[in-house]
């Protein structure tokens, strides 16, 4: 493949790298950066339980301090509330009593948001401290009771081994494809795939050794969690191997900056999608990395509750890669062919259209 800057001479070439990479750099400490910067809840969704004055001035409370913080979900009682929460349709939940504010929370689905949840109720309880004083009650002390019904690993409390090691992961599938794609150059197609999936699950199965036996952190489903490892990788590099076959090598830098600078920047992973900026939450959940956080989150805690949708996210990114792979080896792609001619004279060649 020509080299589009040999035709420039070297002056303007260094020109050229100076200015185009550290734009580049700079893209890529905005990706990251920006939403670390901006946490904040965003439509979180939170239960709460009863009807009575204390709930509605709760939810009342909470709107003032974050309009549009939460979305609100009623409950009948906490066995109600615990319920929606290992079913992942809501983060936490708060009770009231007279004396008492309770907080129920799942540190597994996002240690950050427990930790927020339980800020907003010690914020609760002393603003109901502070009304009962201004009606007589002086004697009267609210307190906070903190009940987590679906808790983090005891080895990894604060999940961050789970969620910053989707960086290395989705490196490693680059990688991967790079490899299978274009060191090796398998070939034809269903070689490249056959390759791709072996890896995959071996992969998967090596990241799931280190987290789970080594440092013990996605406890429970082992199974099923070592497929979701499998398929992340599997999403990840076929993805990047699809792209390889459509444009070549330049395939390479796109499938990393889709899965790294986008995906990982993106995925919330170590905080919580509804904590993200407005429409990022979004896009980080529609790549692999961000939906296969939660994936993990759901099989390692939840017994696969809510993994429906982030499992589609993976299956429909393999789904393309594959496509990808077919398509770029075997249709008169421009970018595939032109390829196909300068390797016309390699013995891997010779195999290319028998898939």
């Amino acid at each position: 493949m020509r080299n589009p800057l040999a035709a420039h001479p070297p002056w303007r070439q260094l020109l050229i790298i100076s200015v185009v990479l550290p734009l580049v750099i700079a893209a890529a400490v905005l990706a990251f950066a920006w939403p670390a910067a901006r946490i904040a809840p965003r439509e979180l969704p939170v239960g709460i339980v009863g009807t009575g004055a204390a709930s509605e001035q709760a939810a009342a409370a909470m709107t003032r301090a974050e309009p549009g913080g939460f979305s609100f979900q009623l409950y009948p009682d906490k066995a109600s509330a615990r319920s929606a929460i290992t079913n992942r349709d809501i983060y936490g939940a708060f009770a009231f009593s007279r004396q008492r504010v309770t907080v129920l929370e799942a540190s597994a689905a996002s240690p950050a948001v427990a930790q927020l949840l339980d800020e907003v109720g010690q914020q609760l309880a002393h603003h109901a401290t502070e009304q009962a004083t201004a009606n007589g009650e002086w004697w009267l002390h609210v307190g906070v009771t903190q009940v987590d019904i679906v808790a983090a690993a005891a080895s990894d409390p604060r999940e961050m081994a789970l969620g910053l090691g989707f960086v290395p992961l989705s490196i490693c599938s680059v990688i991967t494809a790079a490899v299978v794609a274009l060191l090796v150059g398998f070939r034809p197609a269903w070689r490249q795939i056959m390759a791709l999936a072996v890896v995959s699950a071996t992969a998967g199965l090596g990241a799931y050794l280190v987290a789970q036996s080594f440092l013990g952190v996605l406890p429970h489903d082992h199974l099923a969690t070592w497929a979701a490892l499998s398929l992340t990788v599997f999403a990840m590099a076929s993805t990047t191997a699809g792209l390889v076959a459509l444009v070549g090598a330049a395939g390479l830098g796109l499938g990393a900056a889709l899965m790294i600078f986008v995906g990982n920047a993106f995925s919330g992973n170590t905080s919580a999608p509804q904590l993200q900026p407005a429409a990022v939450d979004h896009i980080g959940q529609w790549f692999p990395p961000g939906a296969a956080a939660n994936l993990l989150r759901s099989t390692a805690y939840f017994s696969g509750n809510g993994a429906s949708g982030h499992l589609c996210v993976l299956i429909v990114w393999s789904v393309l890669g594959l496509a990808a792979i077919i398509l770029g080896h075997h249709a008169p792609v421009r970018f595939a062919a032109g390829r196909i001619r300068v390797q016309a004279g390699s013995p891997a060649m010779q195999d290319e259209h028998s898939f």
